[in-house]
C-alpha cells in the first residue's frame, strides 16, 4: 500500500509555506504582476523557508529533503500565486541540470551561491530552446567547437527562464552535427564572459513575474572542465533532468488547480440567481465536482512521481527509473491539462466578472496556459509515456521540446 501522508517535518514546512502564501503572496498578487518581479523582501523570506532549495542534496550544501518535500511546498506557493515560484531566486532548472549532468565537484562549485544566506538574490538558467530549427539536419544550430583544452560556443538560444537575471547558464549546444540529437553537449557559461549577450525580456500571456528571454553566444570560450559529462549516458541524463524539472512545474499546476477551484467554489456559494446560490444549479455543481476531482487527481499523480524518484532502486527495483519517468510523464501531462480546465472553468463560472481584473481567476487562466509551456509540454509528456509503454528509445528529439516540434520555456 502506498501512502503520501506527510511526515511531521513536512507538515510543519507545508504549514509555513501555506501561511506565507496566504498572508504574503495572495494579497500582493496584483502588485507582483504589475511590477513583473518578486520584491527582495519576499524573495528573502522564501529563501529562509527553504522554498526552491529543499531538493538540493547535502553534497552541494542543500538540505537533501528530496522531490516529495519539494512538490508539497511548490503546491502551497502556487496556491497563493502560481507565478511567484518562477520569480524567486534559486537554482531552478540550472541546479537540476547540474545535478543530473554534472559531476559532484561541478555541482558543489556552481551551486554554493544558492544555499548561502544571500541565495535569495542568485538566479541560474538553462539555455535549451532555439527559435528556429536547423535546416539541413537534426539538432541545434548553436554549436560547440573544440579548441585546445576548451570549447568555443556560437549561436542563439531562446525561451530561457531567468535569462536577464541569471549569473550563470547551462547551455546546450551541438558538439557533433553528424549525430543530430545524439550529438549534444552541455556547458556552464557565466553571464559576464566575453561574447555573451542577453536578449530583451519577452512579454508573455501569463506568469508576468517570470522573466523569459534569450541569449546570444559569439565566440564564447569555456574550459573543458565546464562541460557537463552526463555520467555514463548523456542522453538519459538529459531526459531525467527534463522530467524532474517538469515535475516541479507540474506541482505548481496543482496549486493553481486548487486556487482556481476554491476561489470559484466560494464565488458560487455567494453569488445568487433565481433565489438561490448559483452553485446549487446542477450544471454549476457538476462542473465544480469535476474540477475538485482534477485537483485531487493531479496532486496524487505528482506525489506518486516524486515518491518514485526519491525511492530510487531500493524501493522501485531494477526498473525504477523507467517507472519514475512514466509516472512523471503521466503527472506532467495530466496536470498541465487539469490546470487549464480549472482556470478556464473558473472564468466561465464567474460569468462576465471572470474577465475583470478585480477577480484573480482571469490571471489564473492566463498563468495556466503559460505553465503548460514551461519545462515540458503535455504533448511531449504524452510522447515520453508512449515511448516507455511501447518500449521505444526515449530519444531527445522525440520526447523533449525542440525547435522541430514545439518549444517550451526552460
Amino acid at each position: 500500500m502506498i501512502s503520501f501522508d506527510p511526515t511531521e517535518d513536512q507538515k510543519l514546512m507545508q504549514q509555513a509555506a501555506r501561511q506565507f502564501a496566504k498572508t504574503t503572496l495572495r494579497p500582493r498578487l496584483r502588485e507582483f504582476e504589475r511590477d513583473r518581479a518578486i520584491p527582495e523582501d519576499v524573495r528573502r523570506t522564501a529563501h529562509e523557508l527553504g522554498l526552491g532549495t529543499v531538493w538540493l542534496p547535502e553534497a552541494v550544501g542543500g538540505p537533501g529533503l528530496g522531490l516529495l518535500t519539494a512538490v508539497l511546498l511548490e503546491e502551497e506557493v502556487a496556491f497563493g500565486d502560481p507565478a511567484a515560484a518562477f520569480g524567486f531566486g534559486g537554482p531552478g532548472a540550472f541546479g537540476m541540470a547540474l545535478l543530473e549532468l554534472g559531476t559532484d565537484a561541478q555541482g558543489a562549485r556552481h551551486l554554493a551561491a544558492f544555499t548561502a544566506e544571500s541565495g535569495h538574490g542568485a538566479f541560474g538558467a538553462v539555455a535549451w530552446g532555439e527559435a528556429k530549427p536547423a535546416r539541413d539536419r537534426d539538432g541545434f544550430t548553436t554549436t560547440a567547437t573544440q579548441k585546445g583544452d576548451g570549447w568555443v560556443l556560437d549561436g542563439e538560444k531562446a525561451y530561457v527562464l531567468n535569462a536577464d537575471r541569471a549569473g550563470a547558464f547551462v547551455v546546450f549546444a551541438q558538439v557533433d552535427a553528424n549525430k543530430g540529437w545524439a550529438g549534444l553537449g552541455a556547458f556552464v557559461v557565466r553571464r559576464d564572459q566575453p561574447g555573451v549577450t542577453i536578449a530583451e525580456r519577452a512579454t508573455t500571456l501569463g506568469l508576468d513575474v517570470a522573466s523569459f528571454g534569450g541569449l546570444r553566444l559569439s565566440g564564447v570560450e569555456v574550459k573543458d572542465e565546464d562541460r557537463l559529462p552526463g555520467g555514463s549516458d548523456f542522453d538519459a541524463a538529459v531526459v531525467r533532468f527534463f522530467a524532474k524539472n517538469a515535475l516541479l512545474v507540474a506541482a505548481r499546476g496543482v496549486g493553481l488547480c486548487r486556487a482556481a477551484f476554491e476561489i470559484t467554489r466560494e464565488y458560487c456559494e455567494g453569488r445568487r440567481a433565481f433565489g438561490k446560490p448559483i452553485g446549487h444549479f446542477q450544471a454549476v455543481a457538476f462542473t465544480l465536482a469535476d474540477r475538485a476531482m482534477d485537483v485531487d487527481a493531479a496532486r496524487c499523480v505528482v506525489l506518486r512521481a516524486a515518491a518514485a524518484w526519491d525511492g530510487g532502486p531500493d524501493a522501485g527495483g531494477k526498473h525504477w527509473e523507467k517507472d519514475a519517468l512514466l509516472h512523471t510523464a503521466h503527472a506532467v501531462s495530466f496536470t498541465h491539462e487539469a490546470a487549464m480546465r480549472c482556470g478556464d472553468d473558473a472564468v466561465q463560472l464567474h460569468g462576465g466578472a471572470g474577465f475583470i481584473r478585480d477577480y484573480a481567476v482571469e490571471k489564473l487562466m492566463r498563468d495556466a496556459k503559460q505553465i503548460g509551456l514551461c519545462g515540458m509540454t503535455a504533448e511531449h509528456a504524452d510522447q515520453l509515456a508512449a515511448a516507455i509503454e511501447l518500449r521505444l528509445p526515449a530519444s531527445i528529439g522525440l520526447v523533449l521540446p525542440t525547435p522541430d516540434s514545439q518549444n517550451a520555456f526552460v
